[in-house]
């Protein structure tokens, strides 16, 4: 297949179900009398709420337009060519649904190449070419617009970004190339690298403009306007841009040795994407753009191909899609309004819970706790993070004066709580004081008022198990912090009914967190996966392996933090008091640790301190702490681990703790920040065969997180 238009029909037919974008050509009379334009919109038929994306028949329509551009240019029918996007998006890059469902190298290599091909002919036009990005632009949107000689950015863009190496891929349609040419490596690197693993950090409007990648902004009212005065004003040379110049020494490879530092921060080695987008960072430093564009697209494919893309394409899936709907949730149309909600408590997390609740959905919240100290200490926290909020521009002045009016406390459980709809408890975690809670929110409360426990370990059913009306409990599972984790483990006793269960399905909804439904069973989800983690990890140490063999050991994993460090941000109490409960539930599988209970009878905070500015393993802790002779390699502690972590997990799926596997993960994902890149923890377990290992059975079927066969 030689030509751009065979290689793009094969890839169209590939994938009948695209949802093709269609390049529109109009032209305009530019200002100044500078001539006339050829303005290309992009448009998928669709509202902003149906982004549009490049698949194969998109770059086919996109690259006959530039047909009909080009020989207009030619002929001198028009002075220059720009493009523009549909109302609110740009383009957001390429149809990952048609990426899925390929199944050979060959394939995607097309894919890549096919892209590269009609995007390189906006850079060979024969006049002058714009990119006005007029909303979100991500991934081959960004791109589309790197090939145009210049480009505009409006400043109400809300997200601007490359995202690949967070899924598992490069830039591969001229992001690696082009952009550490046009803005310099360290600020491409940022662009490419840094942010897109800190979670897909969005740009927007206005960093566009400060990285230079937009060559002006301008407000987002007359936008298009503006961006055609000001190409009037380029083309008639009013207006000159000048652009740095990069530094092609040593300061090019510094950048690209510091953007491998940052990947190996985030993923110890453990996902390619990273290291192969600096691969071609490295080597575009001093060869011509075809060069790297040959290397985007050996790297497309190669990760295409790969497990790893695969898993991180499942893992947005999850997280854009299932999140939306909630497996096994209630008919939403039960939900009963909430007019008015009730915290319990008014410590850090009550008081966390007050703010998010007041500002997502903008009722009255009423905090009570046992005495008016602890009250205007809650009251004055929420109030001092609304402060923050208008500090910051994020909130104007009234706004903020709302929401502090709307957030309040009383000593007096009844006043405050007798027309509330929702009331939440996040007291101490203590089975005997939240029944007391619960009890006495029954007398005050009206008959239609859910209450909900923050509990994240406890169970639901038992506390709910001495009231009169159970079916109105429902446990309301948060993570720490509130405002930045978004899961939510919304848990149904025994006696829970569909009403009050719909009713916090619906809260969930209004504070936009990703709810999933978990049985009530010990820890629920996401805290006994870790507990049996990271108690395997503890039990390896406690044997007597050397804590750094162990740390080590799980680097594969690519996980955010070591085992060790991410007790010590759990704190050993708390880990301690879970492991207790799990034990307690299930005593053959959930081990407690006495080297973790003399941690937490010392008052430490875990193994670590710091000298002189460096971590270093506690001399004090290694004291109290009693080891066997048991040494195992780091490959023995990774296998070990992960078994424990697979039997787990297949034992909850057969206990219906939650739905699916693909629950496991989104909750491992969006609760624990298990790696986007394994996609979750069952994809990963699948592909290194440790699943088949233990439970004698995949957790996904073959082409679920994986390379179709």
């Amino acid at each position: 297949m030689s030509t751009t238009t065979e290689l793009l029909q094969h890839g169209a037919a590939l994938f009948p179900g695209e949802v093709v974008t269609t390049a529109h050509v109009r032209h305009l009379d530019l200002p100044l009398q500078a001539g006339k334009l050829a303005l290309i919109t992009l448009d998928n038929g669709f509202d902003h709420t149906k982004p549009t994306t490049f698949g194969p028949g998109s770059l086919l329509k996109l690259s006959v337009a530039l047909d009909q551009v080009e020989a207009e240019a030619a002929e001198g029918k028009i002075v220059g060519v720009a493009i523009t996007g549909k109302p609110f998006i740009f383009a957001v890059g390429a149809d990952l649904k048609g990426v899925e469902i390929l199944k050979e190298h060959a394939d995607a290599l097309a894919i890549g190449k096919g892209g590269h091909d009609v995007f390189k002919r906006i850079a060979a036009l024969p006049v002058p070419s714009f990119a006005f990005y007029n909303g979100a632009a991500m991934g081959g949107g960004v791109e589309v617009g790197l090939h145009a000689t210049y480009r505009t950015v409006s400043a109400g863009v809300p997200a601007f970004s490359l995202p690949e190496v967070f899924l598992g891929l490069v830039p591969g349609w001229g992001g690696c190339t082009i952009l550490p040419n046009l803005i310099g490596p360290s600020k491409a690197i940022k662009v490419i690298i840094e942010n897109s693993m800190s979670q897909n950090k969005q740009l927007k409007g206005k960093d566009v403009f400060e990285l230079g990648i937009a060559d002006a902004i301008f407000e987002p009212a007359d936008f298009l306007e503006q961006s055609l005065l000001w190409a009037a004003k380029v083309l008639k040379g009013d207006v000159v841009v000048e652009r740095e110049e990069i530094d092609r020494g040593k300061a090019w490879d510094d950048a690209v040795a510091w953007g491998r530092l940052v990947a190996d921060a985030k993923v110890h080695g453990a996902a390619p994407a990273a290291y192969k987008a600096l691969d071609i960072i490295q080597q575009v430093k001093d060869q011509d753009l075809q060069a790297g564009f040959d290397a985007e697209d050996a790297a497309l494919a190669d990760l295409i191909m790969s497990g790893e893309l695969r898993s991180g394409i499942y893992a947005f899936n999850l997280v854009q899609r299932r999140a939306k709907r909630p497996f096994g949730a209630p008919d939403k149309s039960l939900a009963r309004p909430v007019t008015k909600v009730g915290v319990v408590g008014a410590g850090l997390m009550a008081s966390q819970l007050a703010l998010l609740f007041a500002r997502r959905l903008e009722v009255p919240v009423v905090l009570t706790d046992i005495d008016q100290e602890r009250i205007d200490k809650g009251v004055g926290y929420v109030h001092a993070e609304i402060d923050k909020l208008l500090a910051k521009g994020r909130i104007g002045n009234d706004k903020a004066n709302r929401l502090k009016g709307l957030v309040t406390g009383s000593l007096d459980k009844a006043a405050g709580f007798g027309d509330a709809d929702f009331v939440i408890e996040a007291v101490f975690e203590e089975m005997g004081v939240k029944q007391t809670v619960f009890a006495d929110l029954e007398n005050v409360v009206s008959p239609t008022c859910v209450l909900a426990t923050n509990t994240s370990s406890l169970s639901v059913t038992e506390m709910a198990s001495k009231l009169k009306h159970p079916e109105r409990v429902v446990g309301f599972h948060f993570f720490n912090p509130v405002a930045i984790l978004p899961l939510l483990e919304i848990v149904r006793g025994e006696q829970t009914d569909d009403a009050s269960l719909a009713t916090a399905f619906g809260v969930s909804k209004k504070l936009k967190k990703t709810a999933v439904l978990c049985k009530d069973a010990p820890a629920f989800v996401v805290n006994r996966i870790l507990t049996r983690f990271m108690g395997e990890i503890q039990t390896i140490i406690d044997e007597g392996t050397p804590i750094a063999t162990v740390e080590k050991g799980v680097e594969p994993l690519g996980l955010p933090m070591s085992p060790i460090m991410l007790l010590e941000l759990v704190g050993p109490a708390i880990a301690l008091h879970v492991s207790e409960t799990l034990h307690g539930a299930f005593p053959e599988r959930f081990a407690v640790s006495e080297n973790l209970g003399k941690v937490v009878k010392a008052g430490k905070r875990g193994f670590y301190t710091w000298v002189d500015g460096k971590q270093v393993l506690d001399p004090e802790v290694l004291e109290l702490l009693a080891f066997g002779d048991t040494v195992l390699t780091e490959e023995q502690v990774l296998n070990r681990s992960l078994e424990a972590v697979a039997q787990e997990i297949g034992l909850m799926l057969e206990e219906g703790v939650v739905g699916e596997a693909q629950d496991i993960d989104l909750c491992m994902i969006t609760g624990a920040g298990w790696p986007f890149h394994l996609g979750g923890i069952t994809p990963y377990l699948d592909r290194e065969g440790v699943s088949e290992r233990v439970n004698g059975k995949r957790f996904l079927a073959p082409g679920v997180a994986s390379v179709p066969a």
